[in-house]
């Protein structure tokens, strides 16, 4: 039995959206009302593949999405990494982002040719500058701490491993050595002078040890999937947190448990906490000027913001 997905020939112009659930995304709401207020002319599909699934699975549906005209390119969630490792030579070209992390988040065409672009080094960059103070790294001696060693932890790493202002110390942690594997890879190749770690820890119970060694200040990131695509949190109820920290959890959408845990600290140790809102709205606007060739005007972020928010 043929197990790989089929996609039909889209009618229209298309984006697709490449992630685990994507029906339960509030981008497929929001794109119509957005398409309509950026003059796009498009609609959005989405493309459920289970997490860690065959290589030849994702091979197939880019295959279909190069095959298709009207099928204008993606964005990819939880997948970059496999979508990269297992169809790359699909591809034409990939931006310097995307040969740096070895992953997609973003596929366009050119001429129609695939292109690949990994644009989270980007956009977290963008979603941290929204709640991180300007200077801080400068002013404080916190650390970061990212749970999670995916594709958007690489990004958040590389994007602070490229500051002038570095964290004094980054930790990255995962239950996974391939994937420490990969991003500790990644981050000698930049040949930053910044002490990192890369813990392989199994027990929720060992992040919780590491969270107590944080000084105040601390950048603390939930980037695992858990909470989202995955059930739990990184850590156990019993962590705690260092006081005025900053914790982002990445995700906007699930059972969020890892940011009911902070939020419960929050109060009386100064925590400022974000969820993945605004990363949310930059990852897909940035996708979406990349795919149709359309820059973004500054004055319709807020808007587009504006209309988002109605379906939270």
């Amino acid at each position: 039995m043929n197990l790989l997905p089929t996609i039909e020939p889209p009618k229209k112009r298309t984006l697709y959206f490449i992630g685990v659930s994507t029906s339960q995304s509030s981008i497929m709401k929001v794109f119509p009302l957005w398409a309509q207020a950026w003059e796009l002319d498009a609609e959005i599909k989405g493309i459920d593949i289970a997490l860690n699934a065959a290589p030849e699975v994702y091979y197939s549906v880019v295959k279909q999405l190069k095959e298709y005209p009207l099928a204008m390119g993606a964005l990819v969630t939880s997948h970059k990494l496999d979508v990269f490792k297992s169809a790359n030579e699909l591809f034409a070209e990939f931006d310097e982002y995307a040969l740096l992390c070895n992953e997609v988040s973003c596929i366009s065409k050119k001429n129609n040719s695939l292109i690949g672009h990994a644009k989270d080094p980007i956009t977290s960059g963008l979603a941290l500058d929204n709640f991180m103070p300007a200077k801080h790294w400068q002013n404080s001696k916190g650390e970061l701490l990212i749970f999670g060693a995916g594709g958007a932890a690489s990004a958040i790493a590389l994007y602070h491993l490229q500051q002038i202002h570095q964290p004094k110390k980054v930790t990255i942690v995962d239950i996974n050595p391939e994937r420490l594997k990969h991003i500790k890879m990644l981050v000698e190749s930049i040949k930053t002078s910044t002490n990192c770690d890369f813990l392989l820890h199994e027990k929720a119970t060992e992040n919780d040890a590491i969270l107590a060694t944080l000084p105040p200040e601390s950048l603390i990131i939930n980037a695992t999937g858990m909470g989202k695509d995955l059930p739990g949190s990184p850590i156990t109820d019993n962590a705690q947190f260092p006081e005025k920290s900053y914790v982002w959890e990445i995700n906007y959408r699930g059972s969020l448990d890892f940011l009911h845990q902070v939020n419960r600290q929050a109060n009386a140790k100064e925590i400022v906490v974000e969820d993945g809102w605004v990363y949310f709205l930059h990852g897909w606007t940035q996708v979406m000027s990349e795919v149709f060739a359309k820059p973004l005007p500054k004055d319709l972020f807020d808007e587009l913001d504006k209309i988002a928010k109605s379906f939270r």
